[in-house]
Order: structure tokens, then C-alpha cells, then sequence
């Protein structure tokens, strides 16, 4: 399926006193780039929210650290849809210094009733969009 790349600098406070990235701000740049994806896809997540009632949530991840990003360094985040069927979606994210891959990320998202928080289907208008592009 497509891939979808969004650039991130890493800023001051992105990182420790010695200018690593701290290990969880890598979750804030995959999170970013799956909001733009959406945002490409053209869903903002408030609407989605207000209109359907529902809501994307994280419901579990794996991450490999390869390399530190540090102060400065431009970042590319790489997200790749692989699956989405019934209330989930499955990612691929890896970050990338240039050609030098940082981090590695399996993340499962789920599609959630935004009122009562139990597991919704993804709609059919969002997967119709989310198929036509990957």
C-alpha cells in the first residue's frame, strides 16, 4: 500500500540536556504523521468527532530504537497503511535521518465510538479514501 512522508525537526525541546531525542517524543512525530495522513486523506479529527462520533485511538505499539535523532536533525516520519478492516487499522512507521533509519514502529490503531469508547467500525467513506490512496 502507498506510503505517506511527513518532515519533522527536531527542536530543543524534543530533547535531554545533551541533545538526544527522548525516547518518547518519537511517539509524538509517528502521532503528527498519521494526524497529517488523515489531514491528506482529507478528515480532520475533530470533525470526525463532532460529525460521526468517533475517534482514533492507539491500541498498542512496538518500537525498535535504532539510532538517537538529536538537536536539529531534520527527520522525515514514513507511515505505511498496511490493513484496515472492521475497527482497525495496522501502520508501518519508520523515521529517518536522510537514509539512516532511526526508529521502527508496528502501531494498531483502533476506531472508537467517541462517546462511549467501546470499538466502532471505520466507516465506509474513510475506508473508500483510505483504499484509493495506498
Amino acid at each position: 500500500m502507498g506510503e505517506f512522508d511527513w518532515p519533522v525537526r527536531v527542536y530543543y525541546e524534543d530533547t535531554d540536556s545533551g541533545g538526544v531525542v527522548y525516547h518518547s517524543q518519537y511517539l509524538n512525530f509517528m502521532e503528527r504523521a498519521r494526524t497529517e495522513w488523515l489531514r491528506a486523506l482529507g478528515f480532520e479529527q475533530d470533525q470526525l468527532r463532532s460529525g460521526h462520533k468517533l475517534l482514533f485511538a492507539v491500541h498498542s505499539m512496538q518500537l525498535l530504537y535504532r539510532k538517537p535523532a538529536r538537536f536539529n536533525d531534520a527527520l522525515l516520519i514514513k507511515s505505511r497503511l498496511l490493513k484496515a478492516s472492521g475497527a482497525s487499522m495496522q501502520f508501518e512507521q519508520n523515521i529517518y535521518r536522510g537514509e539512516e533509519l532511526l526508529c521502527e514502529a508496528s502501531v494498531r490503531i483502533a476506531c472508537l465510538d467517541a462517546e462511549s469508547f467501546r470499538p466502532k467500525s471505520i466507516p465506509p467513506f474513510i475506508l473508500t479514501e483510505m483504499h484509493s490512496v495506498c
